[in-house]
């Protein structure tokens, strides 16, 4: 799950198929108790239906925390200290090894660390330009870029146009899609 739509999504799917559960947060569903076979296999194929995976081994677990601490960061504006690079706070909130880290989610996502959070940041920065409330300068500082022109450059090597160009144009992903 990776925005606030999915996450109200399961709710009602999880009260609708009467499975118990506490709360829902990005990637986790949180349950009083562990859950029963039965309601297992129900969850997988509801998780199924709206276009999600029940994740169970201990790995997948940690890529789809990276994912989401990741998205929470850049899309919903949860701050890390301005001193913490994205590896020390990574490793920080999730109190593993950022060397683990990087290799358990490669393995997983088949894709780095990095490379995910770059095409993160570049479909925040299509959000910010289609609402033309700031400038690139702008949304290259709210995106820790070290400049506008690098952000240019790294919009322009994922999507294959100019951030100008997609302005004028203004196609998004979803962002679970991602």
């Amino acid at each position: 799950m990776v925005c606030n739509r999915c996450i109200k999504v399961i709710k009602e799917e999880l009260l609708k198929n009467n499975i118990d559960f506490i709360d829902v947060q990005l990637g986790t569903i949180q349950f009083q108790q562990g859950i029963s076979e039965g309601n297992k296999r129900k969850l997988k194929k509801m998780l199924k239906k709206e276009g999600f995976e029940l994740v169970e081994t201990r790995d997948a677990k940690i890529a789809s925390q990276v994912k989401s601490l990741i998205i929470d960061i850049i899309h919903h504006q949860r701050k890390k200290p301005s001193t913490q690079n994205f590896s020390e706070f990574l490793t920080i909130n999730l109190s593993v090894d950022y060397s683990h880290l990087s290799k358990v989610f490669s393995e997983i996502e088949e894709e780095t660390i990095e490379h995910f959070t770059i095409k993160q940041k570049i479909e925040r920065a299509k959000e910010l330009l289609l609402y033309g409330e700031l400038t690139l300068s702008q949304i290259s500082y709210e995106l820790n870029y070290s400049s506008p022109q690098h952000l240019s450059r790294q919009f322009k090597k994922v999507t294959g146009i100019t951030p100008t160009q997609f302005k004028n144009t203004g196609k998004r992903k979803k962002l679970d899609t991602i």
